[in-house]
């Protein structure tokens, strides 16, 4: 059984469809991002998820239980964050903690010092958290929401606000959940680096729509990869290849030629093209981005 199933999810508003008919399966210990441009429905999405949204049509289940026929049931096994940590300032990290805690029966002593020693928390939890940087609110808000060991995480836009250095702070916490414990995350964001380095799928939505699902591992195409052989002459080493490499299409760009090839074959291409007379000056391989994959699947429509 899947950890969260979602079958034909819709939202209309008036006239206006702001999410059509998606369906989607996630599985515990991964990390599935919602990619797509501001306004294609992620956030609409992971509301209606977690019932702060009605949805139009549609059902999602959780761990197998359906959220609109067993709300209460579903939701014990939830931790969600929508934009930024919902906290209480005056108060201190670890009296947040407890407030947050005390909602959910027998969460222990020993799982609040847990949580806040999993995320770093141990020499400001009991500083206000008026006092704290949007990094240590991000920190804090996950250590909140994690404190009855949930199995399924929904962020949503996570990094918003970070610098670099605590945008990798939070990837390296979330892929120990994901990959260590066995939390499923899913996270939203249209910053399509960001989902690259940190997710295992991304749901790729647009105008409401989901139009693909993928691996990022598939993303890049390890088996074959472009590779561009910098020569000093093109002409005679497209000639070279194309008589070797059966019907596999070459391009040329100035003094560099590209094919693509599985990475194990590019000792003997340098060498065949070397044999025929043509000095090979360097060889890269054109790694394929989430970004390119994301242009390929909408067709590089502006927003």
């Amino acid at each position: 059984m899947s950890l969260l199933q979602i079958r034909d999810l819709t939202k209309r508003i008036g006239n206006k469809i702001i999410v059509d008919q998606v369906t989607l399966n996630m599985e515990k210990g991964e990390i599935l991002g919602l990619l797509g441009p501001n306004g294609a429905g992620k956030t609409t999405t992971i509301r209606m998820i977690v019932g702060l949204m009605s949805k139009s049509g549609g059902q999602v289940l959780i761990n197998g239980t359906d959220v609109h026929a067993h709300f209460e049931q579903a939701m014990k096994h939830v931790g969600v964050i929508v934009e930024n940590p919902d906290l209480y300032k005056f108060l201190s990290g670890y009296d947040n903690l407890i407030h947050f805690s005390r909602m959910t029966p027998d969460v222990t002593e020993a799982r609040i010092r847990e949580v806040i020693a999993l995320f770093g928390l141990e020499h400001s939890i009991n500083d206000k958290v008026a006092t704290y940087s949007l990094g240590m609110r991000q920190r804090l808000g996950l250590a909140v929401v994690l404190v009855h060991k949930p199995s399924l995480l929904l962020l949503d836009e996570p990094t918003n606000g970070l610098d670099p250095a605590g945008i990798r702070e939070l990837r390296g916490h979330l892929k120990h959940l994901a990959h260590k414990e066995g939390v499923g995350i899913m996270s939203s964001s249209h910053l399509m680096s960001e989902m690259e380095m940190m997710c295992d799928r991304v749901a790729i939505l647009q105008k409401g729509k989901l139009v693909d699902v993928h691996k990022i591992s598939d993303m890049t195409d390890n088996e074959r990869t472009q590779v561009r052989f910098e020569v000093d002459r093109p002409d005679l080493a497209v000639q070279s290849l194309q008589a070797i490499m059966a019907g596999d299409e070459v391009t040329i760009d100035q003094h560099h030629i590209q094919i693509r090839i599985a990475k194990a074959h590019i000792p003997e291409i340098s060498q065949k093209l070397m044999a025929a007379g043509i000095n090979v000056y360097g060889v890269n391989t054109v790694k394929k981005t989430l970004e390119d994959k994301f242009m390929e699947i909408t067709g590089g429509e502006k927003h």
